[in-house]
């Protein structure tokens, strides 16, 4: 495992995280075997959120540090504020509510890193800027950041926090990877780096090297080397909406072409060479993962070891035809 570092967490972090939305207090035992198995393999970084599981995954996770008494040994990424049927919830209110929850399902008194799962734009950024310092100044989360927030947002609320004296925002966790996403997977307001219109984006983020916590790195099973364009209707129905919604189009197919070919002149596995292509990035990437078991998660860390050559990447991402 290669680990790097998060402005605020005083632990090292893995450079791969495991996405727990599988986690839950539903089936402990898999969930335990599951984490178990990751964290042997040096795998010390978990994303979950207040919404993942309706609070089963926060409560899996906070039941397995309990068990195994390794919460300092930990980096826990969750995420609140996210959007419901009824109104959108970035608000200091609705964040403390949601911090408040994670904690008591975490078991713990602090998060690691504290992401806004969501943005609304027509909030301004100084009262939640101002609410994050607070949470972070009662030592309830050590590091925080946005999840689907655009890059010029997360600008404005760092130049508010440089003019007010405060913490800024030291992490981002929009999608970024191989796949274009076409389509916001949830509904309106999801951010991704990834594709050709989004250059200004992965500019800004190579500029400044803020840690990018890289969500649906794989396209949420696209590249999971078990899909292909000739068998795709047959396993269509084993992907989930938001994978058929955002990434289940030509231009990615056109991608996945290329990736499997890769993989096989390299004797590799295709997300190996998805991950590869983010590793690879100038970018600050930590990729999310969503393996469901510790073998899986074994291959992707294996994806560390390749490397793929500029041609490489932009014929992978359709910018050249020739490699």
């Amino acid at each position: 495992m290669e680990y790097g570092s998060i402005p605020g967490v005083d632990k090292r972090v893995a450079r791969l995280l495991l996405g727990t939305m599988i986690v839950t207090t539903d089936d402990l035992e898999r969930s335990f075997d599951l984490l178990d198995g990751v964290f042997a393999l040096g795998g010390n970084a978990f994303d979950t959120a207040h919404v993942y599981a309706g609070g089963k995954s926060e409560r899996g996770l906070g039941l397995w540090m309990q068990a195994r008494g390794n919460r300092e040994q930990v980096v826990i990424v969750s995420k609140g504020c996210h959007h419901n049927a009824d109104r959108s919830r970035v608000t200091p209110f609705d964040l403390a509510a949601d911090l408040h929850d994670s904690l008591a399902r975490l078991q713990t008194d602090y998060v690691d890193v504290y992401l806004l799962h969501r943005d609304n734009a027509d909030y301004p950024v100084g009262p939640i800027v101002e609410a994050l310092n607070e949470h972070h100044a009662a030592g309830r989360v050590r590091a925080f950041g946005g999840s689907n927030w655009r890059h010029e947002r997360i600008a404005e609320a760092n130049a508010y926090a440089v003019a007010h004296g405060l913490i800024p925002f030291t992490v981002s966790s929009p999608n970024y990877g191989l796949a274009d996403q076409v389509k916001d997977p949830w509904g309106p307001g999801c951010v991704t780096l990834s594709g050709p219109d989004h250059r200004d984006a992965r500019a800004w983020y190579q500029g400044n090297q803020m840690p990018v916590v890289a969500y649906s790195s794989l396209a949420r099973g696209f590249f999971s080397g078990r899909v292909t364009r000739d068998n795709f209707e047959d396993v269509k129905e084993t992907l989930d909406g938001a994978c058929q919604l955002a990434y289940c189009h030509p231009v990615n197919f056109e991608r996945l072409d290329r990736a499997i070919a890769l993989a096989d002149e390299r004797g590799v596995t295709v997300p190996q060479i998805a991950l590869a292509f983010i590793i690879g990035s100038p970018l600050n990437v930590f990729p999310i993962v969503g393996a469901v078991s510790a073998a899986e998660f074994q291959q992707n860390i294996e994806a560390f070891d390749l490397a793929l050559t500029s041609a490489e990447r932009k014929w992978l991402d359709l910018e050249s035809d020739s490699r």
